[in-house]
């Protein structure tokens, strides 16, 4: 790896060079489109992102979960390079090729569950999420669709209409599809003193068959992880819970695992951590190093339910991008990074639990996707400005982590999977600082 795995700040942040890019920005991009930092990147390796200005920064937030193994991942790079010399796109529609099945195979073996799978693949995880849902729906014959409170599923008119969070995503864009209805997800933070999984989940369930009728639901699609909605670790029992429910009514279940996906929770997949086999399966992020690829994978009789032509997409399954994916998935295992994930959760969650701040509502989450929500001291009231002072103090000091949570209040850690411990614990010291001094 040529780019140096440390933290250096040479000038202001950001620096004349992103500021000059900024001013060409302000001319050509639409002010829609936000970054949450002002510094314009020259070139990312492993743990580390570093700006046109040549300052290096920790990169804990590996892209919102997507450069899981690593930036520029030597495997991912060479792949994609000896991919795009063959050939950059043909259309699977059209001319098929091996590198999406074998996709397509490696995720039939990965994903949770024995039974016979097909896969479609597709650009994002959005687009997984709406073909999930048309699966069902064709599989079923039924309409609605179940979601969880504070669920985040993506920027399209039928996911921001299963995405529980007004602003910024929904905001002025709607009227959104219909037949979409939401229950109460486990938020042990904020639930009822004492509420079980299992108690969690029959309130779920009850609030579903109140409002819809479970003779209606085509499918209940859940985050193992709450992700956007504040990288929220279910009470023990409530998947599971809602599992055995939407079995016994013949619902699909959809695990949306675009973000927890490929090792991030220090599972391949987060719903393995209570044995919950879901129906169908939804992915993107991590799956590809980089490149933009989302699948579709669960049950054969499912996914083969679909008419011929009914799914696809013109760059679904994208040859440059499927050999990235094969190479990330050859890191996944060979590295065995679901440990490394693991390792990650061990050294960071006691350093920020013994923190003590005043503000720290809550420190949790699973392996690498971990988070501290904030609160006014004395309170469970969210401070979504303490989060934002977080990260901008982070980022003056060459350390880069995201927020996220239905106030904003939640400051999330996404690192790489593959960082070293030395880096970890440096980012870590400026991540403490910045804690105790909101």
């Amino acid at each position: 790896m040529t780019l140096p795995q440390s933290r250096a700040l040479l000038t202001a942040v950001p620096g004349p060079r992103s500021l000059e890019l900024a001013a060409r920005r302000a001319q050509a991009v639409s002010t829609g489109v936000s970054s949450t930092f002002g510094v314009y990147v020259a070139r990312a390796g492993g743990g580390i992102v570093e700006d046109v200005d040549g300052n290096r920064f920790v990169d804990l937030g590996s892209g919102i979960a997507v450069t899981s193994v690593g930036a520029s991942a030597p495997g991912v790079v060479a792949a994609v390079g000896t991919q795009a010399a063959d050939f950059t796109h043909t259309c699977f529609m059209i001319s098929p090729y091996e590198e999406y099945v074998a996709v397509c195979e490696a995720l039939a073996r990965l994903t949770p569950g024995d039974h016979e799978k097909r896969s479609v693949l597709v650009n994002s995880g959005a687009e997984a999420v709406e073909n999930a849902v048309k699966v069902a729906r064709r599989a079923t014959g039924r309409d609605a669709v179940l979601v969880l409170d504070h669920a985040y599923h993506g920027r399209t008119n039928l996911t921001l209409a299963m995405t529980a969070k007004a602003m910024p995503y929904k905001t002025g864009f709607g009227p959104f599809a219909g037949e979409v209805y939401r229950v109460p997800a486990s938020y042990p933070l904020r639930d009822p003193d004492g509420m079980t999984g299992e108690q969690a989940a029959a309130r779920a369930i009850a609030t579903a068959e109140r409002q819809v009728g479970a003779d209606r639901v085509a499918a209940l699609v859940v985050e193992p992880v709450l992700g956007e909605g504040g990288f929220v670790v279910p009470a023990p029992g409530f998947l599971p819970g809602l599992a055995e429910w939407a079995a016994a009514h013949g619902i699909v279940l959809v695990a949306d695992e675009v973000q927890t996906g490929f090792c991030r929770t220090g599972a391949m997949f987060a719903c393995e951590h209570e044995g919950v086999v879901p129906d169908l399966v939804t992915t993107a992020k991590g799956i590809a190093g980089g490149l933009p690829l989302a699948g579709v994978t669960g049950r054969a009789e499912l996914m083969d339910a679909v008419h011929a032509g009914g799914l696809g997409g013109t760059f679904g399954g994208n040859p440059v991008a499927c050999a990235a994916a094969l190479a990330a998935i050859e890191a996944f295992e060979r590295d065995d990074l679901a440990g490394a994930a693991r390792a990650i959760e061990a050294r960071v969650r006691p350093r920020l639990e013994a923190l003590g701040a005043p503000a720290v509502g809550e420190v949790r989450g699973r392996g690498a996707m971990l988070a501290v929500e904030l609160v006014r001291p004395g309170s469970l009231d969210p401070d979504p400005a303490a989060a934002r002072e977080v990260v901008r103090r982070c980022a003056e000091q060459g350390v880069l982590v995201l927020t996220c949570g239905s106030w904003g209040n939640v400051v999330r850690l996404l690192p790489p999977l593959v960082i070293g411990d030395e880096l970890l614990d440096d980012a870590l010291g400026v991540l403490e600082n910045a804690l105790l001094a909101v």
